[in-house]
């Protein structure tokens, strides 16, 4: 059993801050009271109680190819198969794999990230790699494979059908790269079984002006007029929408994970979150490829907050973006984690409160110096020191 004691939690799906008690047992959140008592302390006075983050959108793999080909086009870059990143992933050995995505991993956990959603190439050697990676680090990681034969233009369904089926049994679903590289039909097998199995079906979309006009060019539709067509869970990017395609994200009620860093790395543009959020659809936040960024999502909170209210040139909530790394992401992947409820999954940080706003407090000035105790599934692996 653990008390956190005295903190400011942030509590609730709201993230309201109260000043409170949180009792931990079993991996879960048991009470959250001023009177809660009992357990190992972990003294919080001073310090902010918040959910630990979910980082929505990774390509932990890529941490072999750190900062490789900067200023190439993204195509040259990301696009399978033969994209720089590929041919890095096809060289390097599965040791050297293991041991920079578990690199990557302790760097999530340093900046208070305890759950993540990845986009696993490879086939299933990916995903067994992936287990490799994490079987001793206790971080939920949430897998979205994806196979070389979706990408085959000649491809028999059957074929495609099988390998789906091997693919979702040991992840989440499916998480693809774009219309570029799969037809439509094999698109609507994929959300077709990932919809049977309850799993997710996820694509990038609308990434970037470019392939929004080749779509249109090709056949007619946008990324995301096709994405939603063939029926897809979860968008990724929607950083160059066009005409009506907001409005049926919204219609359809489908989560969209930005990644603001990643698109202004290289240079693609900057998501409408506000507009977004403006119109109802459910936001989540990931750090992306780490080609280009650390997973760090400290930094792309303060990123996306800022950005946003410069595009815009409104007033955009930072609990809104606090949201997007907890909250929403909990709701929309079925977590019992993302917020501090009783009952919940005891994914925890404790912060020192540095400023009077303690959501502004996390997003604008927390680093991970700053994180006093962070716990994953009710297990403190950071700041053991203050346990007593």
């Amino acid at each position: 059993m653990i008390n956190i004691e005295n903190g400011l939690v942030l509590h609730g799906q709201e993230l309201e801050p109260i000043k409170s008690n949180i009792l931990i047992e079993d991996n879960l959140i048991l009470e959250i009271s001023p009177n809660a008592s009992g357990g190992k302390k972990i003294d919080a006075e001073g310090c902010i109680v918040s959910p630990s983050f979910i980082n929505s959108h990774v390509h932990l793999g890529d941490s072999v190819a750190k900062d490789v080909g900067d200023g190439a086009p993204i195509e040259k870059l990301v696009k399978p198969p033969h994209g720089l990143k590929h041919q890095i992933l096809t060289q390097t050995s599965p040791q050297t794999m293991v041991k920079s995505m578990k690199s990557s991993i302790n760097d999530m956990l340093s900046t208070g990230t305890t759950s993540f959603l990845d986009f696993r190439e490879g086939d299933l050697h990916g995903l067994e790699l992936l287990k490799k990676a994490t079987d001793d680090i206790p971080i939920n990681a949430l897998p979205l494979g994806r196979h070389k034969s979706f990408l085959d233009p000649n491809v028999e369904l059957s074929q495609v059908e099988k390998a789906c089926h091997e693919i979702i049994k040991p992840s989440q679903g499916i998480g693809l790269s774009g219309f570029g590289e799969i037809s439509d039909k094999v698109a609507r097998l994929i959300t077709h079984i990932c919809h049977d199995e309850g799993k997710i079906s996820a694509i990038h979309v609308a990434e970037y002006e470019k392939v929004q006009k080749e779509s249109l060019e090709r056949t007619g539709a946008t990324e995301v007029e096709r994405a939603i067509e063939a029926g897809f869970n979860l968008l990724i990017h929607l950083t160059s929408p066009l005409d009506s395609d907001l409005k049926l994200v919204a219609d359809n009620d489908i989560p969209v994970v930005s990644c603001p860093r990643s698109n202004g790395a290289l240079s693609v543009g900057i998501p409408p979150i506000k507009k977004m959020w403006d119109m109802g659809i459910k936001l989540l936040l990931g750090t992306d490829n780490l080609m280009f960024n650390s997973p760090n999502m400290f930094r792309e909170m303060e990123y996306a907050l800022k950005v946003t209210r410069g595009l815009s040139k409104e007033y955009f909530s930072p609990k809104e973006i606090l949201k997007m790394a907890t909250v929403n992401p909990g709701q929309v992947f079925k977590l019992n984690s993302g917020c501090l409820e009783e009952g919940r999954r005891a994914d925890v940080m404790v912060t020192q409160q540095l400023s009077m706003d303690p959501v502004l407090s996390i997003i604008n000035r927390t680093e991970p110096g700053n994180i006093k105790a962070l716990i994953s599934g009710g297990i403190i692996f950071s700041g053991k020191n203050n346990v007593s």
